[in-house]
This record gives structure tokens, sequence and C-alpha cells, in this order.
């Protein structure tokens, strides 16, 4: 069956495919004829939409199997790195520097894939993540549904996550709400970040 939104045919294969849109022209992010990473990549929404807004190439990870969409799963565009924890990921397996890198983990800290990415980028190359505070603050901040109905400690949350970005050296790091919930109708937020200066090459795994 075709998925839809709000009764409109869902350009994507999933939901997610629309949130990184959202920060695609939300931050002016040129896509076109670059070399993309999906990281926590699942059914493949942004893996769809860097193919749709002209990537050359993205490499899917995620530590599942059998989830990417058979559509994308097909496209000579894509290489499927199944089974794999990006934490632990050898910098072999992605033979070439990627100029985008779109992030969507559940269940762990940015804090704790953020570094990681530095291994994989070209100079200048873009990172976009998507922040979700319930894995980001304290368990006493997670109400019932795993949802966090704090403003303020949703807006801590990506304070610290956008902090720690600069600490890794990322520039021109922003944020925005994302025009869709998550599952259980958390906020999350869409976060940008510039990787400048060469790549770092020999970063160990956390």
């Amino acid at each position: 069956a075709d998925l839809r939104l709000r009764g409109e045919p869902l350009p994507y294969v999933s939901r997610g495919g629309i949130k990184l849109q959202a920060a695609l022209d939300a931050f002016h992010i040129e896509v076109t004829g670059r070399t993309g990473l999906d990281v926590g990549a699942s059914t493949g929404g942004f893996t769809d939409c860097l193919l749709k807004r002209g990537a050359r190439r993205v490499y899917a990870v995620d530590v599942g199997y059998g989830q990417l969409a058979w559509s994308l799963r097909q496209d000579p565009r894509v290489v499927v790195i199944e089974r794999a924890n990006i934490r632990t990921l050898p910098r072999e397996a992605i033979p070439e520097a990627c100029d985008v890198v779109a992030i969507d983990v559940s269940f762990i800290s940015l804090r704790l894939v953020l570094p990681r990415m530095l291994t994989f980028v070209a100079p200048g190359a873009i990172l976009v993540a998507l922040v979700k505070p319930q894995f980001e603050v304290g368990r006493e901040a997670v109400g019932k549904g795993g949802v966090v109905r704090d403003a303020k400690a949703r807006r801590a949350a990506v304070e610290r996550i956008v902090g720690f970005c600069a600490e890794l050296g990322l520039g021109d790091v922003a944020c925005t709400e994302s025009p869709l919930r998550g599952a259980k109708g958390n906020v999350e937020y869409l976060l940008r970040g510039v990787c400048a200066g060469e790549p770092v090459r020999d970063f160990p795994p956390s």
C-alpha cells in the first residue's frame, strides 16, 4: 500500500524523508552531486530524500537487517551497510569521504554518535542530525509513554547537543523544530553543523 500523510501520498519511503527535506530547505543545503551518509537508515526515508535531491551516492548504515525499502536496496546509487554500528564501523567500510551526513538514531544519545562521524566526512561536509530529547534528557524528564512534555527539558537537551557540536569543532551550528513529531508524539529537532578543516581519520570508537 502507498504511504500517505494526512491524506496526501508520502513522497518518500517513510516519514523520515519529510523531516530531512525540512532541514535541507530550512538550512539551504545543496545535495546535488554529493556523496551522502545515512546513519540509522532503517526504512530509508533519509536515503530516499537525499537521492531525490540529487545525491550521486548514499551509504545507508543501520544496526538492523532487511529494513531498507526494496526500491532503495535495488538502486545502484545506494550502498547498503547492515548489521553495522556506526560507532565501531571501520573507516574502510566507507571508501570515500562523505559530503552530507544525515543521522536518525534511537535509544542512544547523539553525544555517543557524533564524534565518530568525523572519520567519514570530507572537509566542509554538512551534518544534519535529528535530535530526539527523549534520548538526551535524564529518565526523570521522560513522562508516560516515553514522551518529554517539559519544554524546558527539551530546550536544555537541544542546547547540550548544540554545545557538544561546538566542542567537536563543528561550525555554523543551527537548530529548528521538525515539522513532524516522533512516533510517540515527541517533539524532535533538526540540527545542522559544518565539518571544518581536515577530516579526522583515526578517531577511536567510543
